[in-house]
């Protein structure tokens, strides 16, 4: 293991420093050449037709299909889930997390409506935030989903409207979860009591203890409390300098001892938004000890991981200690990846990576969770309505205009409107090889999904990048 000079010395960016098929089962290695076969005949390159122009009046008609979902979401949440986190869109009924509502899904969905112009039900999402939502709980709560759709919604509402009630309620959960980082490392434990302060289960991952620069910064930059991102940055940094020599990072840690359980580095479920996290801080905050760990893990992640396929570029599995791949699985969460190199500046990689999550997505028609692409099998074939994909095509087409990331985006949104629509919401697909659906509508439909494909196709100055921040929930964070 590495202590880079980088963290003998945490530094606070200046503007805190003042701050407090029977047969073929039977031959495994035939089934899965034959398998790799049958991916590749469904893996198209980028044809002519995906590069066809996109006209203005053609984005403008995608926007409005989008708009149209969102309302169809949200009416159906308002009609049978409302003042519930989300909605169960075929049983026609609401769901909390815990045993109260933390009103999830109007709280993620506000910066959406607000970007999208939609201000009946921007009033109204906002409005049950204000007079529902209440944290002094007497219950536990996991620390990073709370954070990235609870906070991270919180401080992009208040940003947008100045209600001071929204800033209020962001710096009171913020105190309550404090207690979560008081760890012999600093490294957060994932569940919280919100009233008694009581942490449980030590055993995390790069992503529940590094997911909190840019929320715990913004409350900084807000309150004038440095206390929020000194510990943001202290536990992201924990899992910085237990790094490898080849600068590379596992799966599973110890909160209490430090200690790696699982020492398979990838970059999907688990680790994914740790890795986005240390680039975005940099881009929010200034923040030149982030942007110093970023590169060090890039630079390790293209040269262990980046592989590329007939199909396009993937990210594979590797030992953290060797570098030897450990398993060729990718997913839906991995997509992200060349959204992130894009908006770094990596555009070269960027494009073979998302010619290779467009593959994974037109494969069965819309996406797995999971699967090998090596051989093209399908290790998890649910589809939870996730936006990764459609993000990096967001990005890829702000920082190279090129239509054919328009014509890969508007394929998905088809195949998100048409194939998981209810009449009640949108359902996610319990398995995509069948088009199964399941009854969840997770609040990241409307924080996230419907907000990267809308920006897709609208007027660049809609959102200007170079004045905001996407937390990992996809709520905007001001520069």
């Amino acid at each position: 293991m590495k202590n880079s000079s980088i963290i003998k010395s945490l530094k606070i960016p200046s503007f805190f420093t003042s701050l407090s098929l029977p047969a073929l089962f039977a031959f495994p290695a035939l089934f899965a050449f034959l398998a790799f076969l049958a991916f590749l005949a469904f893996s198209p390159s980028i044809s002519a037709q995906v590069r066809q122009p996109f006209s203005s009046a053609q984005k403008a008609a995608q926007c409005e299909k989008i708009k149209a979902a969102c309302r169809h979401a949200w009416d159906g949440y308002k009609t049978y889930a409302s003042g519930y986190d989300a909605l169960k869109p075929i049983s026609r009924t609401g769901r909390n997390w815990y045993g109260t509502s933390f009103m999830m899904t109007p709280l993620d969905a506000f910066d959406t409506f607000y970007l999208l112009g939609m201000k009946k039900e921007a009033g109204e999402a906002k409005s049950m935030v204000v007079n529902g939502l209440n944290f002094n709980v007497d219950t536990e709560v996991q620390l990073f989903e709370v954070n990235i759709r609870l906070m991270g919604g919180l401080l992009s509402a208040y940003e947008l409207t100045k209600d001071k009630r929204l800033l209020t309620l962001a710096k009171d959960l913020g105190t309550r979860l404090l207690p979560a980082f008081n760890s012999p490392t600093g490294m957060p434990y994932r569940f919280v009591n919100l009233v008694t302060g009581k942490t449980r289960d030590a055993l995390s991952n790069p992503a529940e203890t590094g997911t909190y620069l840019l929320e715990f910064g913004k409350l900084t930059q807000l309150t004038k409390d440095s206390t929020f991102y000194r510990v943001a940055k202290k536990a992201a940094f924990e899992v910085f300098k237990r790094r490898t020599d080849l600068d590379l990072v596992g799966t599973t840690i110890d909160v209490n001892t430090g200690e790696w359980k699982n020492t398979e580095c990838q970059i999907g479920a688990r680790i994914d938004s740790y890795f986005e996290y240390l680039y975005k801080a940099w881009l929010l905050f200034g923040d030149r000890d982030c942007k110093d760990a970023w590169e060090i893990h890039n630079r390790a992640i293209m040269k262990y991981m980046f592989t590329e396929v007939p199909s396009g570029g993937y990210f594979t599995r590797v030992d953290m200690r060797s570098g030897k791949e450990t398993n060729s699985l990718y997913g839906a969460l991995d997509a992200f990846y060349a959204g992130i190199l894009a908006l770094s500046g990596d555009i070269p990689h960027a494009r073979k990576i998302q010619q290779g999550n467009y593959a994974m997505w037109t494969k069965f028609g819309i996406e797995p969770e999971e699967f090998n692409f090596r051989t093209g099998q399908v290790t998890d074939p649910s589809y939870p309505l996730r936006p990764e994909n459609i993000e990096s095509c967001f990005y890829l087409y702000r920082k190279t205009k090129d239509n054919q990331y328009l014509r890969m985006g508007e394929q998905m949104v088809i195949d998100i409107l048409t194939k998981c629509k209810t009449e009640a919401g949108f359902a996610e697909m319990k398995d995509v090889t069948k088009l199964e659906t399941s009854d969840s509508m997770e609040s990241f439909f409307l924080a996230e999904t419907l907000k990267y494909a809308y920006l897709l196709f609208a007027p660049e100055k809609t959102l200007d990048l170079g004045k905001v921040v996407f937390n990992t929930e996809a709520h905007l964070l001001k520069k």
